[in-house]
């Protein structure tokens, strides 16, 4: 058994490839260099929030009245003071996480700075991971550097397959807008690390599976050297090798149903793309197991997902929401008469937060610890308001990391203080040694756990 590897492949008929998870019976004669890696997951919200549902005392808050334009000033500012103290008040957006309270961590406070001169959706999002000092960066109209996730990628993404995976569950094909809208991670300015948003591209990147269609059920393909391993598994590994397997067959059930149902919504005459009638969360499950998927089997350490494109008015069915698809921009533009609609769109989002983080909470690692406990899972915007367009005082939540990171908390930062400080506290969290990140001016040390 000191053959297998931690992260043992299984191949079967027609090139198919599937990675394992972590098992005891396979990790016999591991070495200290096979520890279990920390990693790195961002989980970007398009549009902003409602502010008065989101960030704790702004419930009686003025509601801005439609588009006010890039206002650089909070309508619900928090205490400008820094404070640390337990999470308590979770409002009507964040209740989807009581279950998972005392995992996260609630952060405000935190500021980025717009560059004049470009789009405000597509800079906040292309910029998000960047955070660049605005008009250091020659050649573009972009405040847009390499981001985060690939400098951490270049120091702990280099024994996995891949560096990092870039997730959007956009499941739209008609580009409306531009690349910048659409990609949060970046190689560096001008160079995009394209975000996969169609489920059964991103499954034939992970699995190698071939083209052939009579050779997709990766599950079938391995069966037979699956049965061969099983005999050398304890009795607990042999349960949680079913387990995996089932959860990939999950996926493939799901993909196949989505495509039935996409073939059939072709067939009727929509005002809307077939698309928009995909049921929605289940389309963002689906990319959520599939990311899940290929941390858990060390394919990578380092993701980013997109819960949806920014500013594109092509509608969705928020299934449970609403009886036929709506445009999540086009409400932000008219939050004073949507605003409960908007808050039920907000409590969506959260609602897929933490099925990931639930997800990764039951998935077990080498120690005992679950996936969850050693991945820094970031849910964030780069907007403080989708109506009002403005940059400061965003929608943070840190969640898990709990080897280095203390949690339950609420950290309110002073008035002002760059994101970028939280993405420098991230670095080093992940083992970079770096001074300074973007426009950083210091980090978040209410964040990382004494040791």
């Amino acid at each position: 058994m000191n053959s297998w590897h931690r992260r043992t492949f299984l191949r079967g008929l027609g090139g198919s490839v599937l990675a394992l998870p972590w098992m005891e019976s396979l990790a016999r004669g591991a070495t200290d260099n096979q520890a279990i890696p920390l990693r790195m997951v961002h989980y970007y919200v398009p549009i902003g929030v409602v502010r008065r549902g989101f960030f704790p005392g702004e419930a009686n808050d003025v509601i801005p009245k439609g588009n006010l334009g890039n206002v650089m000033t909070s309508l619900g500012k928090q205490d400008p003071f820094y404070s640390v103290k337990p999470l308590e008040e979770l409002t009507p957006t964040m209740q989807p996480l009581e279950p998972v309270r005392d995992k996260i961590n609630l952060i405000t406070g935190m500021d980025r700075t717009f560059q004049q001169g470009t789009d405000v959706h597509a800079q906040c999002a292309s910029c998000y991971l960047s955070s660049a000092v605005p008009y250091t960066i020659q050649g573009t109209a972009w405040p847009l550097d390499r981001t985060l996730d690939h400098i951490v990628a270049d120091h702990i993404g280099q024994n996995t397959p891949f560096a990092t995976l870039e997730f959007s569950c956009n499941s739209h094909h008609d580009n409306k807008e531009s690349i910048y809208f659409d990609n949060i991670s970046w190689y560096g300015s001008g160079h995009l690390a394209p975000s996969i948003r169609d489920p059964q591209k991103m499954y034939r990147r992970l699995f190698s599976t071939s083209q052939n269609e009579r050779f997709r059920d990766v599950t079938d393909l391995v069966l037979s050297d699956a049965r061969q391993l099983q005999q050398d598994l304890s009795y607990g590994d042999r349960q949680k090798f079913q387990e995996y397997f089932d959860s990939v067959r999950t996926i493939e059930k799901q993909m196949d149903r989505l495509a039935e149902m996409k073939s059939e919504l072709a067939k009727v005459d929509f005002d809307e793309p077939a698309d928009a009638y995909l049921p929605r969360g289940e389309y963002i499950r689906l990319m959520g197991d599939l990311m899940v998927v290929a941390l858990q089997t060390g394919l990578t350490n380092v993701a980013t997902f997109m819960v949806g494109p920014e500013r594109w008015d092509t509608p969705y069915m928020f299934e449970g929401l609403f009886d036929k698809p709506r445009s999540h921009h086009q409400m932000s533009h008219n939050q004073t008469k949507m605003i409960d609609d908007l808050l039920k769109v907000d409590r969506f989002h959260m609602e897929q937060f933490v099925y990931l983080i639930r997800r990764m909470d039951g998935i077990q690692q080498a120690d005992g610890s679950s996936l969850l406990d050693n991945t820094l899972m970031t849910y964030g915007s780069g907007l403080g308001d989708g109506s009002t367009h403005q940059y400061n005082d965003l929608p943070i939540i840190v969640a898990g990391g709990s080897h280095r990171v203390q949690s339950g908390q609420h950290i309110n930062l002073p008035e002002g203080t760059p994101l970028a400080n939280l993405w420098l506290t991230q670095a080093r969290l992940m083992g970079l040694p770096l001074e300074r990140f973007a426009d950083s001016t210091g980090t978040v040390d209410a964040l990382v756990a004494e040791r």
